[in-house]
């Protein structure tokens, strides 16, 4: 049987350049060797991989520079604050490029401008810009105007995890110094940037001055607290050598009690020193109440809570989220908050599972036995 060369040669190339082929072939390699299982295997290691170090977050990490401008005008009522600072800065700090709100909150003697940039600007850049804006239209502001003071915010500085220290038989004082303590130690866990602490009454050693007592004395307020403020400063005295070595000499107040306060010499009557607690009365205890917190537990209080969850009571076991004994439903009493921000960049998950951790340990070590260290 005679064939033409000619049909079967176009055939054949027809057949070559058949897109249906080349699929078939390339099916045919996956299904007869280990490539597919190979990328697979890489495919997971990959996601796992991502998985694993992009961060988890909150709040997105977008870039949104934003600052707030404190403005003191001592002597001065709201209204005119906003008068005289507040409205004039607002149209100034608008002409900044980039720049996409500001707004102003005015109180008496004080005025808080924020300026916010519009989103993917560059923050160190926009900060530059505010500060020249300020510096060159220092000759705008009023004459009254004592000074005032520029604080960037980040998204970062919201905590990631906050705690309550609180306990049935301690006051705002003592759960003060116990979170003081505990903000230190925390403070150190790697990727943390800041630690604080909100509430309760730190100490102070108050001073009252006896208006009796200083007229007796021959003695004015203002002569008691240059002598004070004179007397609480270190200063180097020079150095000396002695046996081949240098030491320098530096003279401390050493202002540690209310003993030590007390027996400063603030003046001289009849040639004979005046202490300060011959005209007023010196104590060391806690200082005025500036702020309130409070801890109370709700009616879920009794449902079972998962570790690290807000409302786990860090050191207890199996679920129980409070102590026998300690506050009820009904009642909140006094409570410190510990507040933990993380670093920018950092896995926000990774970050408050070591800060749990480390409490955790810290609660075995450092807090008394009625003392409650909560997730809240």
């Amino acid at each position: 049987m005679n064939r033409n060369p000619v049909t079967e040669t176009s055939s054949n190339q027809h057949l070559a350049h058949d897109p249906s082929d080349i699929l078939t072939n390339m099916v045919r390699i996956f299904l007869e060797s280990n490539l597919s299982i190979i990328l697979i295997i890489l495919s997971l290691i990959v996601g796992f991989a991502a998985l694993w170090i992009t961060p988890r977050e909150e709040d997105p990490q977008i870039v949104v520079p934003l600052a707030d401008v404190y403005v003191n005008f001592p002597g001065h009522t709201a209204a005119e604050v906003e008068q005289l600072v507040a409205s004039p800065l607002e149209r100034m700090l608008y002409q900044i490029d980039g720049v996409e709100y500001v707004y102003s909150m005015s109180r008496d003697d004080t005025a808080i401008i924020t300026v916010r940039f519009y989103v993917g600007q560059d923050r160190e850049r926009s900060l530059v810009k505010l500060f020249k804006k300020l510096n060159e239209n220092a000759q705008a502001i009023p004459p009254g105007v004592s000074g005032w003071v520029m604080k960037p915010v980040e998204i970062d500085d919201v905590p990631v995890v906050t705690f309550a220290v609180t306990g049935a038989d301690s006051n705002s004082f003592s759960l003060r110094r116990i979170g003081e303590e505990l903000v230190e130690r925390l403070a150190v866990v790697p990727k943390v940037s800041r630690a604080f602490l909100v509430g309760g009454q730190p100490r102070t050693i108050s001073v009252e001055l006896e208006p009796d007592r200083l007229l007796a004395h021959k003695m004015g307020i203002s002569e008691v607290r240059n002598a004070v403020a004179m007397s609480n400063v270190a200063s180097p005295a020079g150095t000396f050598g002695r046996l081949d070595k240098e030491f320098q000499v530096v003279v401390q107040p050493h202002l540690t009690s209310a003993a030590d306060v007390g027996n400063l010499v603030v003046g001289v009557f009849d040639d004979r020193p005046v202490f300060l607690k011959d005209v007023s009365l010196v104590s060391d205890g806690p200082d005025e109440v500036t702020d309130y917190v409070r801890h109370g537990w709700g009616s879920a209080s009794s449902f079972e809570k998962h570790e690290s969850t807000p409302g786990w009571l860090i050191g207890s076991m199996h679920g129980e989220t409070r102590a026998p004994g300690h506050s009820t439903e009904e009642e909140s009493i006094p409570a410190v908050t510990i507040a933990i921000s993380k670093q920018k960049g950092a896995n926000a998950v990774q970050v408050a599972d070591a800060v749990i951790r480390e409490a955790n340990r810290l609660r075995e070590e450092i807090l008394p036995d009625d003392v409650e260290l909560i997730v809240t």
